[in-house]
């Protein structure tokens, strides 16, 4: 029994190990980490854990043993003087209280002795180990696998703040200086097109074949540390900080010597909130035990120092100050307020826009332009100011005051009633719901051609404006009418891609009756909704005579459509020009009648959910595959979950929940299966 659980143990830390070397590989050889910070951390505190509980289990591949990955083909592999190590990770005052408490123990020091740390602000960018012999520049390796590093020599040599020789006193006869390579956040601006943030700038930039290319990127360079030196007589890391200085590098000026926990946990605070003001990323702050003779008396543990650790921030938020607010009209005519902010950092994802959700938030943090604010982002959820610092307002800053009128089109704006909840509805909106207000006809327009929807390749969002801004379209019966030949001749539209986009509005001419009323975009009715109202009218005919002396009776007892979706139709069919669209889609389109559902059909009305990236197929396909036979897709993984399928990098939370509640986890190769479909 005990040999079988050791199996099941082994098997599951085999697969957290087999995860953590696809992130390390995404992360340090490809330069496009594939999690964020807080994931990764994660993954590599569960890992460390087992390792600890279960000993027999430690792999050459955990990261008790390895730092990074193995160096790229592209350059000369050199093996370190001394190993370039990674730091354990402290997220609150417990991880804190208790790496001191070792190092206390360890030591056999007094339990109130203060310890001196040196804290260091953690730069996030790419780690560069610089090799002088007698003051000279002669060698620069990367973090590689910590063991051995890439030699990128003339790629660090065209870094300006990196000396060819060292000046000043004290000089050692060979010295391995190690520091952190990254790009400044106001120089980014300049690459945002090229790179996700400036940590890939810095790491694609610092790996470029052809110096002449790494010359053209404005890479900074800041030293911390050393892994080897003969020669250098200093007692402290504070000593080596200002031998650094006088040796002609740049040090970082938040730097300081703090004691005690509770500084330390103070300092952390102070700037985690100045990060906004710092022109580069920052992911915490790195403790050293000050003195040396400590620090060798401490040695290592695995493959990180017993006398360090970096004290993460947040992986989730961050400082910014709010530029500029700004008001967006979707496609219900609903307004919401976004903040533009100066552009930070937040797990990896360069955030310079932040939804104020509506009018009331607005009030209720009294949000000003000039504030200075907490941003959230949390997984894919769109950013969001959650506070302001009112000791940081400027004494001149002015209320913000939410316009009355559409910014868009000029109409009235109001906020309705809502019968259910008896109260005010939060958000305000144009009065003018239909094609004469500009912003929500483009909105309307990208909607009628999304995955969901008509799902019409090579229209997206950004060629959908710049065809508005042409006067090519206004309307959705227009895109079935383009000038193609005027298309032709406009900048970056080819013949294939023309030919292509031709292909693709033709082929879409064909479409469900469920697709076709969810492409309309009327408000409250989504996909789900969209089905159940093509379900009882069976064909297209019987929704264009919806609007026909109010003929609704039909819809009235659907179950699942109530009273807000039946009002929100009857408004959409007395729009006089709703009714012109319908009447030129009905001229152009062929509807497709909805099929008879059959218990008897090959998913027998199954429920199946979908994660990870699907290869050869996109999502909304395999959605409309599964409802074409007869299955049924749900967002949310329960017990009403009969598959969950995966694709590639599928979402770890998806499969544990799945897991717990025995659903069924199947690949895309084995749904297709299912549906007589060869995969691709």
């Amino acid at each position: 029994m005990i040999k079988k659980n050791n199996l099941k143990i082994k098997i599951n830390y085999l697969k957290k190990i087999k995860i953590f070397k696809k992130y390390n590989e995404a992360y340090f050889n490809k330069s496009k980490p594939i999690v964020d910070d807080s994931s990764y951390d994660d993954l590599k505190k569960e890992i460390l854990e087992l390792e600890k509980k279960y000993p027999f289990l430690i792999n050459k591949e955990s990261p008790s043993t390895k730092v990074g990955f193995k160096p790229s083909k592209n350059f000369k592999k050199v093996k370190h003087l001394v190993p370039m190590l990674s730091l354990n990770n402290a997220f609150d005052r417990e991880d804190l209280v208790n790496f001191e408490k070792k190092i206390i123990n360890f030591l056999s020091l007094k339990k109130n002795y203060l310890l001196e740390y040196s804290a260091e602000p953690k730069i996030d960018g790419i780690s560069a180990s610089l090799i002088y012999k007698n003051g000279n520049f002669v060698k620069g390796l990367s973090r590689g696998d910590g063991v051995e590093g890439e030699d990128i020599t003339l790629n660090l040599n065209t870094i300006a703040d990196i000396p060819r020789v060292l000046k000043g006193k004290n000089i050692p006869s060979e010295i391995d200086i190690r520091g952190e390579v990254f790009i400044q956040n106001s120089d980014f601006k300049k690459l945002s097109e090229k790179f996700a943030n400036p940590r890939n700038a810095a790491s694609g930039s610092l790996r470029q074949k052809n110096p002449e290319k790494t010359k053209k990127i404005p890479l900074k360079f800041i030293a911390y540390t050393f892994g080897f030196s003969k020669d250098l007589n200093i007692s402290d890391q504070l000593q080596f900080l200002e031998l650094l200085k006088n040796w002609g590098f740049k040090v970082n000026k938040f730097n300081r010597i703090i004691k005690g926990i509770d500084n330390l946990i103070k300092n952390h605070v102070e700037l985690e909130a100045k990060r906004k003001e710092i022109d580069f990323d920052i992911d915490g702050v790195v403790y050293k035990v000050n003195d040396f003779i400590l620090q060798k008396r401490l040695g290592f543990v695995g493959n990180a120092p017993r006398w360090a650790i970096a004290h993460k921030f947040s992986a989730n938020k961050s400082i910014s100050e709010i530029l500029k607010i700004e008001i967006q009209v979707g496609r219900t005519g609903a307004l919401t307020p976004v903040a533009k902010i100066k552009p930070v950092n937040i797990g990896g994802v360069l955030v310079s826009n932040a939804t104020l959700h509506n009018e009331d938030e607005i009030e209720r943090k009294d949000i000003r332009v000039g504030d200075i604010v907490t941003v959230e982002r949390a997984g894919d959820v769109i950013p969001r100011v959650i506070a302001v610092d009112l000791k940081k307002r400027n004494k001149n800053s002015k209320k913000f005051n939410f316009p009355k009128k559409c910014p868009s089109c000029g109409s009235t704006t109001f906020k309705e009633y809502n019968k259910i909840t008896k109260k005010i509805d939060a958000v305000r909106r144009c009065i003018n719901d239909g094609y004469g207000c500009e912003k929500i006809a483009i909105e309307k327009i990208k909607h009628f051609v999304s995955k969901e929807a008509f799902n019409i390749d090579g229209l997206g969002k950004k060629i959908i404006e710049s065809f508005w801004e042409l006067k090519l379209i206004r309307y959705p019966q227009d895109i079935f009418n383009l000038d193609f030949e005027k298309i032709s001749g406009l900048d970056g539209w080819g013949k294939l891609s023309v030919a292509n986009l031709k292909y693709s509005v033709d082929d879409k001419k064909n479409i469900s009756l469920s697709k076709f009323i969810y492409s309309l975009g009327i408000r409250h009715i989504g996909q789900e909704n969209a089905k159940l109202l093509s379900k009882t009218l069976k064909n297209a005919n019987k929704f264009f005579d919806l609007g026909k002396n109010n003929n609704f009776e039909e819809i009235f007892n659907i179950d699942g459509i109530g009273e807000t979706q039946i009002n929100s139709i009857k408004d959409f069919f007395s729009n006089k020009k709703n009714l012109i669209v319908l009447n030129e889609l009905k001229k152009i389109l062929k509807i497709k009648d909805e099929k008879e559902i059959s218990k008897n059909d090959i998913l027998g009305e199954k429920t199946f959910m979908f994660t990870g990236k699907l290869v050869g197929i996109s999502r909304a396909e395999a959605k409309s595959l599964v409802e074409n036979n007869s299955g049924k897709i749900i967002s949310n993984v329960s017990k009403k979950l009969d598959f969950l399928v995966t694709g590639e990098k599928p979402t770890a939370r998806k499969i544990n929940e799945a897991k717990n509640l025995d659903i069924k986890i199947i690949s895309q190769s084995e749904f297709l299966k299912m549906l007589n479909i060869k995969g691709s």
